[in-house]
């Protein structure tokens, strides 16, 4: 069993350090690291098997070379040239040697620890770039030289399994070897008929075979029928019986019931293996993640084996939080969830991936009230020029329904994953001021909401002159509206006066709730017109706010949001790898 993954400068992976376990899960978005994990454990595999087959013995311990590996023997790792395997594509780097300065190659270096039986291992490798067909590999350096892989590494039958792309229509019967290589390198369409075979053929086939058998039934309603070889054309054939009794060829059932019996076949055809599942979820609907990744995992339980699994679903996610090891690849190193108390897990629950991914693509987070209250901030900046206007053109936002707490609760989930992200809040005005944060920079309006800031007498004369421009024509028409709107605004205005209500100019109305919702159905019907205007539309008006009208304290916001855009690191990890 494995324990341990260590890989420094692999693809999209810098430096990371993952404990693995029986059963492990790498979650997380598209493009985080995880599909780079397993294949830095498939590198290492290819790495120890070149390494035994030509150097395990006759060498001395201190000059042990190492040895040559072509990038088109990566057949299960494929790559068109050999430097796409290096982070960032660096193979080469200046250092500075006692003042001197040189080039030196930059090192992909994979370290697996292990458990065979009772005996704890070691085995480290570091691949050395020699040119775009190939590379270099031998034993990680360590204090007193460099120590050869042990046995136990080479003994390990590790087996990398992608998502299918089909099946072939027919299989050539094949031996366990032959099988095993083409697992190897990828070849998995070639094989699901002899894997299935192979389990029949197995010490106790039988047994096996009815569980995978029952497995199947009970997953996908088909009944499988036992592979059988043709001698005559040396092939193996295999049929199922679908829901409604249809005797069909295996080739004709779904990618996801391929899939799902290749994984069960492979597990109890070869006990004890390591297999590396990305995305074993993949062709399969929500219903089925869940039961498929139990089944599995209970039959590699049952046959002495270990998965460890890449994917990015939640339902995956939700069935091993407490159960298995899982690693969420989020920012720039992955996490242990280790218990159901993980504030990570909880995040990841709530929030969903998506939100550590923006995280990571901005480098900071705006907290609002709603969404109207981010194109208000949008108009504005854009009327003034302002430096936030960039920042806020496609910012990362999330809605808070003006509860700091709900703010922060978020940002401090993000920090899990990116210690460094930034981020501003923005309130309308509550009863009590927030508690200060250190980390999180929060300002709550010193009016009630921010429409009040862009609800004046001006704006709303200026918005009904538009609309008797548009709907009639003229500027008749124009000021006749201007006209409704200066009585509209004047019967309520004393109305609240009457009430004893604050003013709809003041700081203590609530600006849309108690004027603007009473003023607009009273103005379009006074022009016999609908009223086009509600609560979700308000921020319309502040196309209509003169640049001079605008508050200081909106300016002052608006520096602050664009002060922390500026001090944000961003990362554009995502993207460029998997």
């Amino acid at each position: 069993m494995l324990t341990r993954l260590k890989i420094c400068n692999f693809k999209i992976l810098e430096e990371v350090d993952i404990e693995l376990g029986d059963r492990v899960l790498f979650i997380g978005p598209n493009n985080s690291g995880k599909s780079s994990a397993l294949q830095a454990l498939v590198l290492w595999d290819i790495g120890v098997k070149r390494w035994f087959e030509k150097r395990s013995e006759g060498n001395p311990r201190e000059k042990r070379p190492g040895v040559t590996i072509n990038r088109r023997d990566l057949i299960a790792l494929p790559v068109p040239v050999a430097n796409l395997l290096w982070r960032d594509l660096h193979v080469r780097e200046r250092v500075n040697e006692r003042g001197t300065s040189k080039t030196q190659n930059v090192l992909v270096d994979i370290t697996v620890e292990g458990i065979s039986g009772k005996t704890a291992w070691t085995c480290g490798l570091e691949f050395d770039y020699a040119n775009q067909e190939s590379f270099y590999c031998r034993p990680s350096r360590a204090q007193d030289g460099r120590i050869a892989p042990p046995a136990d590494a080479s003994q390990l039958n590790i087996a990398y399994l992608p998502p299918m792309s089909g099946l072939a229509a027919n299989e050539t019967r094949l031996d366990a070897g032959a099988i095993n290589v083409r697992v190897g390198e990828g070849r998995t369409a070639e094989v699901l008929r002899n894997l299935c075979y192979l389990v029949l053929q197995s010490d106790g086939g039988e047994a096996k075979w009815s569980r995978v058998v029952e497995y199947m039934r009970n997953l996908f309603g088909v009944m499988l029928e036992a592979p059988e070889y043709v001698k005559e054309r040396g092939e193996v054939v295999m049929s199922y019986r679908s829901a409604n009794k249809t005797r069909l060829d295996i080739s004709c059932s779904g990618r996801g019931q391929q899939q799902t019996l290749l994984l069960l076949a492979h597990l109890m055809a070869n006990p004890g293996a390591v297999l590396l599942l990305d995305e074993p979820d993949a062709h399969l609907e929500i219903l089925r993640q869940r039961q498929i990744y139990k089944v599995l995992t209970d039959t590699a339980d049952a046959t002495g084996g270990q998965i460890i699994a890449a994917s990015h679903s939640e339902v995956l996610l939700n069935e091993t939080a407490e159960r298995d090891t899982v690693i969420a690849f989020l920012g720039k190193r992955p996490h242990r969830i280790g218990d159901r108390g993980s504030q990570l897990l909880k995040s990841l629950r709530e929030y969903g991936f998506e939100h550590y991914v923006l995280a990571e693509e901005k480098g900071w987070v705006l907290y609002l009230e709603g969404s109207t209250d981010l194109s208000i901030l949008q108009t504005i900046a854009g009327k003034l020029g302002h430096r936030a206007a960039d920042a806020l053109r496609c910012p990362y936002v999330h809605y808070v329904g003006n509860q700091p707490r709900k703010a922060q609760e978020h940002y401090y989930a993000l920090r899990e994953a990116k210690r460094d992200v930034l981020g501003y809040a923005l309130y309308d005005r509550l009863e009590m001021a927030p508690p200060e944060d250190p980390n999180l920079p929060q300002h709550m309006w010193s009016k009630r909401e921010i429409e009040n800031y862009i609800c004046t007498r001006d704006v709303l004369l200026k918005y009904a002159e538009k609309i008797g421009e548009e709907r009639y024509g003229g500027p008749i028409f124009a000021e006749q509206a201007k006209a409704k709107m200066d009585e509209s605004i004047s019967i309520i205005e004393n109305a609240l006066a009457d009430l004893n209500k604050p003013s709809p100019w003041g700081a203590d109305i609530k600006a849309t709730d108690d004027f603007l919702d009473t003023l607009f159905p009273r103005f379009y019907k006074a022009l016999d017109l609908p009223n086009v205007l509600s609560k979700t539309s308000y921020h319309l008006l502040a196309e209509f706010l003169a640049p001079d009208e605008i508050s200081a304290e909106v300016v002052s916001v608006l520096d602050a949001i664009a002060d922390t855009a500026a001090k944000a690191n961003p990362s554009f990890e995502y993207g460029t790898g998997s």
